[in-house]
């Protein structure tokens, strides 16, 4: 009975010091999986659907990011086409772009009243121009290597010269007539418009009509001829005079007297009209410079 007391008394001990170790074990591990941290504590079957949607966040995020991105440059690019725009359109000067292939990409109101087309788009130097010749520009041509001669030099072949022959600028000046058969006189500026890396994206036309600017020329310079002229017919006038003066002075016969004081007479009558004609035919000239300006 003893022994059978000791073999119940063992295996309770046992039974008890077992369940206490297995207590122990599990109270470890419950501690130990709380310090894990929240995103490991996800299952595998839960981690990838996290990560899909945090992904899906992130790159609508971007997309809204460049969407108004795209927005603000389209903006701004609208903006400065809008502005470029109003400036051409509000140019006193015209205003002519030619491609690289030699054709009219865009020209502004100015640039289509001074050369008296509807539209340029498309057209060639050559097409718009039809020979105008730069003023006093000439080149020198010879068919034979003993034949020389002057040919003048074209406004189409100065765009030429500077699309492509590699010239920078021109500065020319040419007589230009219209479709419509009217004469002009135009300053023009020609340009090359490079690209960013260097390549040649077109040449521009900056074009002035110098018509009444030149008309005025004309007229000044007639002027001076014509009041080069006055003086001399006004000196020819005063030397007449005085000479009827000095025989009237030294005639003692009233007839001769007369006769000479006639000749004084009609000399200054003509002197008066020569004078007066000049005085009112000059103010208009003036009145038409002013005008202009």
């Amino acid at each position: 009975m003893f022994l059978r007391a000791a073999i119940v008394l063992f295996c309770a001990g046992f039974a008890f010091f077992l369940a206490l170790f297995l207590m122990r074990r599990m109270r470890k591990r419950i501690a130990d999986e709380s310090e894990i941290p929240d995103g490991t504590a996800l299952s595998l079957e839960t981690l990838p659907l996290h990560l899909y949607n945090t992904v899906i966040q992130q790159l609508k995020q971007q997309k809204h990011e460049l969407l108004v991105q795209s927005q603000a440059e389209q903006q701004r690019a609208r903006t400065s086409e809008n502005f470029s725009h109003a400036v051409l359109a509000n140019l006193s000067c015209g205003v002519l772009v030619f491609g690289a292939n030699g054709l009219v990409k865009t020209a502004n109101p100015a640039a289509k009243a001074i050369l008296g087309f509807a539209s340029t788009t498309g057209m060639s130097a050559q097409d718009i121009f039809r020979g105008a010749e730069v003023y006093g520009a000439k080149s020198v041509a010879g068919i034979l290597p003993d034949e020389t001669g002057e040919q003048a030099i074209g406004i189409a072949a100065e765009i030429h010269t500077v699309l492509r022959e590699g010239f920078k600028r021109r500065q020319v000046e040419a007589d230009y007539k219209t479709p419509a058969g009217e004469k002009r006189y135009l300053s023009m500026t020609i340009s090359q418009v490079p690209a960013a890396d260097g390549n040649l994206l077109g040449v521009t036309c900056l074009i002035n009509d110098l018509t009444e600017l030149a008309n005025i020329r004309r007229q000044q310079e007639l002027q001076g001829e014509i009041s080069a002229e006055m003086a001399l017919q006004l000196r020819t006038s005063l030397t007449t005079i005085s000479g009827y003066a000095q025989q009237l002075a030294n005639n003692r016969d009233p007839e001769m007297a007369k006769d000479i004081a006639t000749d004084i007479a009609h000399e200054a009558a003509q002197l008066d009209r020569t004078i007066g004609g000049f005085l009112t035919t000059k103010p208009v000239a003036s009145a038409s410079f002013a005008g202009s300006k």
